[in-house]
């Protein structure tokens, strides 16, 4: 039996011991309950949303909706929930508090002490109310907790901050003996200040309702993923969510590399819930037109992209936003799924069609659960903090990138495209949600990349990685600073021993330059370092410590492959660095545009295959598996998917899911 066989004996033998059934995922949407709609409106939503093979939806309770003459009146909400229940679907109902001139995002905060009476007060009626109701599924806590790091400047946070300050004395030197002249004091109120209230709302919730589930759907997940300590949210949520609105929330990346940004957000979410279940709570389903960054109508491929991503990714579920137009206000007439006369559109028979190849094999997905990638893309929070503190004004020219607020982001998802569309799916999350306790790190690898801001508490952490047979690739401006953003290559760089070198100097050359990376010539943005390796200059260096090794490229070589144009050369680097184990199902060769996510399911394996190219392309499936049937298959009009063996030809914009045996 050769390697790659036992490799496969092995794993195979890991998915088929021990796994627990789990829920089908789902496929659901919003409905928008406002005044004005008819009792025909309502039960004809509900009855198409049947119809299309949806189990739950989303309600977004509003307070402003349920004030009667005579105290509550949740008449309004009373006949969508009963509708629900007829049909089968189930309600994950949004608390959403009244607050002035924040009827689309909502609320996040109470403003004062007055208001949070009022809040607790409809909280508590509201919860009062449903949580005997058959059609509830779950509570949302809030809509999308996270301010982008901008403290709200109301009585109720500035008493809180003002508390918090007395508790956390700043620490006046670093232990060199430099003063400490950042803080991060509002970055690291926040993180907890937001948790603290979650918390305090989930308490409040649980007091009256102690069956049905608790949720939070976060946004803006590259912008605001500094304020979730995900971790300790898991002991008061029972599930996870995402709201991913390309047209929102992805304005780091252009319309092509959005299926990228969707698979590296659910993997950001799947990362923080650890051992919940996750979902995507919100998911762009049509038509902007004012009310988003980048205004745009999605294709029904593009939706196919999106949900079977994130179910490929291991999501429980997939919340479209919205089923029907909401009539008034600032996103009227917008986003739905169907079209404005209430009727089937392109995007939702995908929305069905996706349905129904889930529920038509409940045998596979019962049990399916996410390949765990050998390779981990990790970001560190402190970075964002550091990246927001150092902007000088509004700096938009393209030459310095990698210095604008997103730089720290985009590093990272530059090489996760780079070893996604080489069919090797990376994890993606924070460095302390990462289990740093493996006594045997053999066959793992860790990429930080762009992560100018990494705290002193990992470097014991990252040692002990290595040591214990890791393997770890360190790119860009990474380790620049510590947390009090100190000059950490100045002071002596405490991991010189693990990394072989420290860094000599720092070039910094606005736009992009090609070097010699270690034999290799690269597109290089902004940044070229030289390390320094025992008196030897060098652009690269590879060292061996413990039982693993170091790679370290201390040029921002991402960033410049993905401007360039240059990801296969940068995915051939990754590659040839971290040298991981040969997966059951990779591709055989590097292709721009496309993705892979693979599901494990007892000795079955489900590949997610999808081409967000503009290009159609011939794909040859790396593997020992045999292929067995396609379990769904979507393609522009006219265009279909073929395969041929282990090949498969899609379309661009094509999706095809198939079994492997």
């Amino acid at each position: 039996m050769n390697a790659k066989r036992i490799f496969l004996s092995i794993l195979l033998g890991m998915v088929s011991i021990g796994m627990e059934a789990r829920d089908i995922p789902f496929i659901g949407a919003q409905i928008f309950i406002e005044p004005g709609q008819t009792d025909s409106d309502v039960s004809g939503w509900f009855r198409t949303m049947k119809d299309c093979g949806m189990k739950a939806c989303r309600i977004r309770m509003f307070e402003s909706y349920c004030h009667g003459k005579d105290g509550w009146d949740f008449s309004l909400f009373d006949r969508a929930f009963d509708y629900a229940h007829e049909n089968g679907i189930g309600v994950f109902a949004t608390i959403f508090p009244d607050m002035e001139g924040n009827g689309i995002g909502g609320f996040k905060f109470p403003v004062d002490a007055a208001h949070e009476k009022t809040v607790n007060a409809f909280t508590d009626a509201l919860v009062a109310h449903f949580k005997d109701h058959p059609a509830l599924k779950a509570w949302v806590l809030i809509n999308e907790p996270g301010v982008e790091g901008v403290l709200p400047d109301e009585p109720f946070t500035n008493a809180r901050f003002e508390e918090w300050k007395k508790s956390h004395p700043h620490k006046t030197f670093t232990p060199e003996g430099y003063p400490v002249l950042v803080h991060f004091d509002t970055e690291r109120f926040l993180l907890e200040y937001n948790t603290d209230y979650l918390a305090s709302v989930a308490r409040r919730v649980r007091a009256i309702d102690p069956a049905h589930q608790i949720h939070v759907n976060n946004h803006q997940i590259f912008r605001n993923a500094a304020e979730y300590d995900f971790p300790a949210w898991r002991e008061f949520l029972s599930s996870l969510g995402a709201s991913a609105h390309p047209s929102w929330h992805f304005g780091y990346f252009p319309r092509e590399r959005y299926n990228l940004a969707m698979a590296a957000n659910c993997d950001i979410i799947r990362s923080g819930a650890g051992p919940i279940p996750w979902l995507i709570t919100e998911l762009q389903a049509g038509n902007n037109t004012y009310s988003a960054f980048n205004a745009f109508c999605p294709t029904p491929e593009e939706l196919a992209q999106w949900m079977w991503t994130g179910i490929g990714e291991g999501a429980g579920g997939v919340i479209f936003w919205t089923l029907n137009p909401r009539g008034v206000g600032g996103e009227a007439g917008e986003w739905a799924l169907l079209n404005m006369q209430g009727g089937v559109s392109a995007r939702s028979e995908v929305a069905r069609k996706t349905a129904l190849a889930i529920s038509s094999n409940a045998d596979i997905f019962a049990n399916a659960m996410p390949l765990e990638s050998p390779v981990s893309i990790l970001y560190a929070r402190e970075s964002l903090w550091a990246e927001k503190q150092v902007q000088l004004g509004d700096l938009t020219d393209s030459d310095y990138e990698g210095r604008h607020e997103g730089g720290v982001m985009k590093s990272a998802v530059a090489m996760y495209q780079a070893l996604m569309e080489h069919g090797l799916k990376p994890q993606f999350g924070e460095m302390g949600e990462y289990d740093w306790t493996r006594e045997d790190n053999s066959g793992k690898a860790v990429i930080i990349s762009g992560q100018v801001c990494i705290p002193r508490h990992y470097y014991a952490s990252l040692r002990s990685f290595v040591e214990k047979g890791g393997t770890l690739l360190v790119e860009g401006l990474s380790f620049f600073y510590d947390e009090y953003m100190s000059d950490v290559f100045g002071h002596g760089f405490p991991l010189s021993d693990v990394f072989g070198a420290t860094l000599e100097e720092v070039f910094c050359s606005p736009g992009d330059q090609k070097i010699d990376v270690g034999g290799r010539k690269m597109w290089v943005h902004l940044w070229e370092g030289i390390l320094n390796a025992d008196g030897r200059k060098t652009r690269r260096a590879d060292h061996a410590y413990g039982r693993g090794r170091v790679v370290w490229i201390p040029s921002m070589i991402g960033l410049g492959a993905v401007r360039k144009g240059a990801v296969k050369k940068l995915s051939a680097i990754i590659r040839d660095a971290i040298r991981v184990e040969e997966q059951p199902l990779s591709f055989s060769r590097y292709g721009k545009g496309l993705s892979l996510q693979v599901l494990c399911s007892g000795k079955t394996f489900v590949s997610v295959v999808s081409n967000s190219g503009h290009q159609g392309k011939v794909v040859r499936i790396k593997t020992g598996l045999r292929r067995g049937k396609t379990i769904f298959s979507q393609a522009p009009d006219g265009k279909r998917c073929r395969h041929f063996g282990k090949y498969v030809f899609l379309p661009a914009g094509a999706t095809v899911v198939d079994c492997w045996e």
